[in-house]
Parts: structure tokens; C-alpha cells; sequence
């Protein structure tokens, strides 16, 4: 199995060319390249979140609990809400991922459990297109980075598993863990595709639900108040 350093190293190389590839190819705006590849480094980390050793669930709780309030903040602004109330909800996201979370991580997970899973990589990716902000194009390119960063993990996991014995490439006891469909049990696999089939119906709704939600709540008070404004003036 790879190491933290390892980890981290790839997928924030992946994350460099990620966003140097956009940038350079199909010019999305350096900012959103920047962030996108750096999500990429961040979810390299993210499948250890089952993991039973100290470090790299420390490390990824708290880069989790680190990076969704501030993807969340293009989110909250969409509902114009002071900073203040930003600053209340992004420190409440914070300390609920970074110590409840952590706790029911630990006593509810297990390591190379669905957390190693394709599957995973999916619903990793539907979470971070939900929390995203900006045109929908920008929104998958986000979340694009984080499944990538993600799945390099998992890739690595398996490479690992593989070494060469007497001149003959020989697999691990744990390879075919990692880029796995299903486990042995059937509670993680009915959790992990019950989210999947979740965030799935989500992703597809929420552009259309935060659409239909602007227009009634800013664009028709703005467009009231314009006419308004317009019968009082020039009536």
C-alpha cells in the first residue's frame, strides 16, 4: 500500500497538470484552474478517511473539514446571505466534519472498506459538483479534479499490490481491494450505492432546483421592484 507521501505527491502532480492542461488548452480562468487543481491534491487523501492508522485520517479529516466551507461560500452567496451568517455556517461545517465526523469515521468505517471503491470516486465527485459554485461547465471541472485525485489513490493502492518475485510479477493478498464494485458485506455495499443512487438524483435536480430558486427569489423581487419604479416615475 502507498504511503502518505506518496498520496499526496501524485495527485498533487495530477492536480498541476489538471489545471495546466485547461488552462492551456480550453482557457478556463486561471482562478477556477488553480482551485480545481488543488482540489485534485486535497482528494488524494480522501479514501484513507476509513483508514485504521492515526495520520492519514487526521490529515484528510482536516483538509476535508478545511476545504467544503470555503466551496461552500459561491454556494451561500447564490442566497445573499450577510457575511456574517457565512462565517456562522462555514465554522458549524468545519467543527461538525472535523470532530463528529472524525468520530464516526472511527468507529464506523473500516480500512479498504467501499471508501476503496469506484463507486466512491462518483459520489466524492457528486458532492463536490453539489458544493460548487460558477456555470455548470466550471462546476464538473471542479468536481472532475476532486474524482481524479480521488481515483489516483485507489490506483496507486493497486499498483502497490502488485511486485516482482523470482522474475514473475506477482500479486498482494489486498490487490483488487481498491478499484473494487462491491465488498464482502452486504451493510457497506447497500450504504455506498444507496448514496450513489442519492447524490446521483441530486446532481442531476440541483442545477434545475437553484435555477427555478433565483428567479422566484431574486430575479422576480428585482423585477417588481423595476416596475415599480418605472409605473411611479413615468406614469
Amino acid at each position: 500500500m502507498a504511503n502518505f507521501k506518496t498520496h499526496i505527491t501524485a495527485s498533487s502532480l495530477l492536480g498541476v497538470a489538471y489545471s495546466a492542461g485547461a488552462y492551456g488548452l480550453f482557457d478556463v480562468p486561471l482562478p477556477t484552474c488553480i482551485l480545481a487543481g488543488g482540489l485534485c491534491a486535497v482528494s488524494g487523501m480522501l479514501p484513507d478517511l476509513d483508514s485504521d492508522s492515526s495520520r492519514p485520517l487526521r490529515e484528510s479529516v482536516a483538509f476535508a473539514a478545511a476545504v467544503v466551507p470555503m466551496m461552500l461560500i459561491g454556494r451561500l452567496e447564490l442566497f445573499q446571505l450577510s457575511r456574517e451568517y457565512m462565517v456562522l455556517i462555514g465554522a458549524a461545517v468545519y467543527l461538525l466534519i472535523r470532530f463528529a465526523g472524525a468520530e464516526l469515521l472511527r468507529r464506523y468505517t473500516v480500512h479498504r472498506g467501499m471508501f476503496h471503491s469506484l463507486p466512491a470516486v462518483v459520489i466524492v465527485g457528486e458532492v463536490a459538483f453539489l458544493l460548487a459554485s460558477g456555470p455548470l461547465e466550471l462546476r464538473l471541472y471542479k468536481a472532475g479534479g476532486v474524482s481524479l485525485g480521488y481515483l489516483s489513490h485507489l490506483v496507486l493502492d493497486e499498483l502497490a499490490s502488485l511486485h516482482w518475485y523470482r522474475g514473475r510479477l506477482r500479486a498482494k493478498r489486498s490487490f483488487g481491494t481498491a478499484l473494487k464494485l462491491f465488498s464482502r458485506h452486504w451493510w457497506p455495499n447497500g450504504s455506498a450505492y444507496l448514496k450513489l443512487a442519492l447524490f446521483t438524483f441530486l446532481a442531476f435536480k440541483e442545477p434545475a432546483w437553484t435555477k427555478q430558486f433565483f428567479e422566484k427569489q431574486i430575479h422576480a423581487p428585482i423585477h417588481r421592484t423595476a416596475v415599480e419604479v418605472r409605473d411611479r416615475w413615468f406614469r
